[in-house]
Order: structure tokens, then sequence, then C-alpha cells
């Protein structure tokens, strides 16, 4: 056999082993080629390498012996006593080993550092407390809509009537407060919207019907038939003159509000379509259902963008936000949150041990959540930070069960609350406004237990 011999090859790895351990000289011998091929081929006879993967090392066989040459002499620093060597020298070879990237042997790389994750410290927001309550419905308060100039607010019940409330004498305390009483429902009034752009009020019910209401003559103008049972939701859209309304029959439908006509009859649920949301863009309709999904849609093609399926219980309530594309939606599990484009999970909001029905929230990023006990929940809702919880009280002579929340709604300015509740009454909440951030600090550390039980960093 022709180049070194076995012996040769032996003493070729003694004499490199000497000058790398002994630490009497920094400069390593080079590694001799024929060494290399005769130690690769007892490596295969041996089974330590396939065909290949010898074959797979050709091609890098001159580049591997000039690095790693060239690695030990530049990488080594001289010892500074023999005892010291050889650990230095093996600290270097296990960091070179975990580190090298693929196909070039020896080379040190760029360790990356993991961030620790940081706690975002929520905004400060006062607490609220109960302001004044009305009475003037003899059922169930099921539904609340805002004037957009803010000067008067609606409301649906179960006795199948819509009442218009005055908001600044609501407020005050005033006796006169209400406005007017509207009859046209034969059953209870679900849902409520009133237009920005026109002077309509839309109304739907359990009488499986959607009305059109003229503010200016307080009559019925337009009635859209299409529902096979009952109405249960409803919204209007921002930008456009469409209405989109969702009942029991697993539907939402889109309508004209002008001619009556029906655009889009957006199918795919399961059970009753609960809540509606709308939005300028896209998606510029979601849907929460009794099913536990939620839908978005592109309204112009009348098909689903995509399905949510994160929820475990039916969804009671969904609500865009005005602040930025995001929207929020609410479970007897828990409240989540959700980017719009994609529908991505951003976070929790955990605290509710009961159905949620309402969701509502000012342009001071205040969300408040209502449920079926009469538990309230504030949030901040950029960090999803809890700052009150409490629970409304029913009013003397209901029962104590009398105690839940159906509906809620912020004033256009933000600095009132109104809440519709099954105890027949409505109760108007406001800021506290002794209170400070010395008085009701922010509490970072159940803050940040809670944040890691349950938020996704």
């Amino acid at each position: 056999m022709s180049g070194l011999t076995q012996r040769e090859v032996l003493l070729d790895v003694r004499d490199r082993s000497q000058a790398m351990f002994s630490g009497s000289s920094s400069i390593i011998p080079p590694i001799h080629p024929q060494s290399v091929s005769i130690k690769r081929a007892a490596k295969l006879k041996a089974g330590y390498l396939s065909a290949e993967q010898s074959q797979g090392h050709d091609d890098t066989q001159s580049s591997a012996l000039m690095l790693t040459s060239a690695s030990y002499t530049d990488t080594i620093p001289a010892p500074m006593h023999e005892t010291s060597s050889t650990n230095q020298i093996a600290i270097l070879e296990s960091k070179r080993q975990k580190t090298s990237p693929p196909g070039v042997p020896g080379a040190l790389a760029v360790v990356p550092t993991a961030r620790a994750a940081t706690i975002p410290r929520p905004v400060w927001h006062a607490p609220w407390e109960l302001s004044k309550v009305i009475a003037g419905h003899m059922g169930w308060v099921r539904s609340i809509a805002i004037d957009p100039d803010n000067e008067y607010f609606a409301t649906g019940s179960a006795d199948s009537t819509i009442k218009i409330w005055d908001l600044a004498k609501c407020c005050a305390g005033a006796d006169n407060g209400l406005r007017l009483t509207l009859t046209g429902h034969i059953d209870q009034v679900r849902a409520i919207a009133i237009s920005a752009r026109h002077p309509y009020m839309f109304s739907a019910g359990d009488d499986k019907t959607v009305k059109c209401w003229d503010l200016e003559t307080n009559t019925v103008i337009r009635n859209y038939h299409g529902h096979h049972s009952a109405v249960i939701s409803l919204a209007l859209h921002p930008t456009l003159d469409i209405l989109v309304t969702g009942g029991r029959d697993s539907v939402a439908r889109v309508w004209d509000m002008r001619t009556k006509a029906e655009i889009h009859v957006l199918g795919g649920h399961q059970d009753a379509v609960s809540t509606i949301a709308t939005n300028s863009v896209d998606p510029q309709i979601v849907t929460g259902s009794m099913d536990s999904t939620i839908k978005l849609w592109d309204l112009a093609a009348g098909k689903t963008i995509t399905t949510l399926t994160h929820h475990k219980k039916s969804v009671r309530s969904i609500l865009m936000s005005r602040r930025e594309l995001t929207f929020v939606s609410a479970s007897s599990d828990n409240i989540k949150k959700w980017q719009c484009r994609e529908g991505k999970f951003l976070r929790n909001f955990v605290g509710h041990a009961a159905v949620v029905n309402s969701l509502a929230m000012n342009d001071d990023g205040v969300l408040f959540s209502g449920g079926d006990d009469g538990t309230m929940r504030f949030w901040d809702y950029e960090t999803g930070y809890c700052f009150q919880a409490g629970k409304t009280t029913p009013q003397p002579g209901s029962l104590e069960a009398e105690n839940g929340i159906f509906a809620s709604a912020f004033d256009q300015s933000g600095s009132r609350l109104i809440t519709c509740e099954a105890d027949k009454s409505i109760k108007i909440w406001k800021e506290n406004e002794m209170a400070t951030e010395d008085s009701h600090p922010i509490d970072m550390q159940a803050w940040a237990k809670n944040r890691a039980l349950h938020t996704k960093f």
C-alpha cells in the first residue's frame, strides 16, 4: 500500500495530540491528507460512517483541513500554565462543537441570547361607581343604543316596547327623563341601532321582524322580511347604507337599508347568530354564534374569510375597537382579543365565572364586561389588566337572581356607562372623581401573576 503506513498515521496523531494538550507550543502541525483518508476509510469499514456521509465529506475535505488547523491557531491563546491550558482548550472545543454552522466544522458562531419577558405596565384608570338608577320598563331591558349626537339613548325591553330617554336629564336624576315610548313589536326587543348618517333607528325582536323607525315622525317606515325565527342581533355598517341582522335561523342577512333588498344571506353557523359587529375595512362583518364560533366575512363576495374556533362556549357579544384594528369577543369561558384582518388571537381577559352578555368600550381604553350573574369588570384594553371588579345589586322588590346584565354602552363622551339589567332597571355609572393613583394604585404583583398564567408573551 502506497503512502503512509499505519505506524506513521499513529505517530502523526500522537504528535498532534501532544502539541495540542502539552501547552508547550501554540502551533499545531497540519493534518496530512493521506492520514485523513486512512482514518475515514477505517471508520467507514467499522460502520461509523455510511457511504453517503463519506461521499458528502469529499467536497469539504480541503476546506475542513485548512479551517481545523487555522481555527486552533487563531482561537487558542497562549497558555498561562500547564494546568489550565487543557481546560481552556476543552472549553473552546465544547463551544465550537455546539455553535458550528452546518458545513463549516470548527467555526465559531454567535450564540443567541434569550430576551427576558417584560410585563407592560397598564394605563391607570379611575374606578367607576353607580350614579343613577332609572325605572320605567315592565320587563327585562335587553338592548341599548346611544344617539351619535349624545342627546338621547334608546332601550328595548322584554315588554315589547322601545323607550327614548333624555341623556342629560337621566344623568342628572330628573323625573322627566323619559321622552317617549314606541310600540310596534309584539315580542321582546332584542337589538337596537341608531344610524349616524340618517335620522333612522332600527330594531329587531323575537317577533321575527326588523323595523326601521323615522325618528322625526316616530313611526315605522320600513320592515325587513326574511328571517324565519327570532332576530336577536343587529348592526349598521359605519360607511355604507347596509344593515346586518342575525337570528335563530343560524344565518346573518345583509340588507340594503333604503330598498329593503336582501343583498347576502351569510350562512355557515350551526346555531343562532347572537352578535354582529361591522367594520369599514376587511373583515367588514364579524359574527358570533351560539355554536361557539366566530366568522369573519368578506362583504363584497358574501363569503367567509376565516372561522375562529377558540371559544368553547357560545359567543354572546363582539365589540370592534375604535382605537385600532382589533376586536374582542365574550363567552362564558373568557373574553378574547383578536386582530381584525387575519383573526389572529392576541390575548385572554380572564376573570368572569359566568356567561358574559355584554361588552362596551370608550375612547380612553376602558373595556367593560357584564355577566349573567351581575358581575362587572373594568379592563385596560391595551394590556388586559382588570383594574376593577364588582357586582350589581338588584333593586328592591326584585328577586336576588334578577341581577344579570344584558346590554351596556358608553355615551359618546365616554364619561358615562349605561347598563340594562334583569331587574327591569337602567343604571348609569360614572368615574370616581376623587380617585387618584395613590388611592387606587395598580396592583402590579397580582397583574404579573395573572399575566404569567393566562397571557401569551
